[in-house]
């Protein structure tokens, strides 16, 4: 199996808590409408068969759209609804062994707060990374400080594969990290928590179009 291209620059990660009471589905395809082409299922307080039908019925939405789907953590999810791949974190299964169970055809972005970790994923064969948080945001505080706009530049600048900045991502501020040499953004509320998800999408994706390499 070829696996897939990290060709996305909008990477919007789950989280129904962030949805306003909305259907999770409905603003995924909301965002989808708008362009979004790549998304995390990122639900850690559903039980495993509570976060299989949410993989499920978000595969057949990211589909039926041409996007990719990447499952938190679970590799066992990913592979019974045929994801396109997963994103692992600190305390995930290691990014070999992942690869192992996972085979060359599925992609692996890894979650990084520091430039060392950042170099780690990518020597272990990650193929994209998000890093941050670059700026506050409630959802990542318990990972400490922000880490900032010359940190994400000194990362990208040691990685080959795609870094995603994270935390605090909006319209606002996607210029800053961009020119920090960012491949694109990753966000769960400037998309999930918004009035109207799809314009918002198309917004962002606008931002991003001005960044274009």
């Amino acid at each position: 199996m070829k696996r897939p291209r990290v060709d996305f620059r909008l990477y919007l990660i789950t989280d129904r808590n962030n949805a306003g009471g909305r259907d999770l589905n409905f603003v995924v395809e909301e965002a989808l409408k708008g362009g979004v082409n790549a998304v995390q299922l990122r639900e850690k307080d559903l039980s495993g068969r509570d976060l299989y039908e949410a993989a499920r019925d978000l595969r057949r939405l990211t589909a039926r759209h041409g996007a990719l789907l990447i499952v938190n953590d679970r590799i066992d999810v990913a592979q019974a609804v045929d994801a396109d791949g997963v994103h692992l974190g600190a305390g995930s299964i290691p990014v070999p062994e992942a690869r192992r169970i996972l085979g060359a055809g599925r992609l692996i972005g890894v979650s990084c707060h520091d430039p060392a970790s950042a170099v780690g994923a990518q020597e272990m064969d990650a193929d994209f990374i998000t890093f941050g948080p670059v700026f506050y945001t409630p959802s990542k505080a318990a990972y400490g400080e922000p880490v900032g706009e010359e940190k994400l530049a000194e990362t990208t600048g040691l990685l080959r594969i795609p870094v995603f900045a994270l935390g605090g991502i909006d319209r606002s501020n996607v210029s800053r990290v961009m020119a920090a040499g960012s491949h694109g953004i990753a966000l769960i509320s400037a998309v999930m928590a918004a009035d109207n998800p799809r314009e918002e999408t198309v917004s962002l994706l606008s931002s991003l179009q001005a960044h274009k390499d």
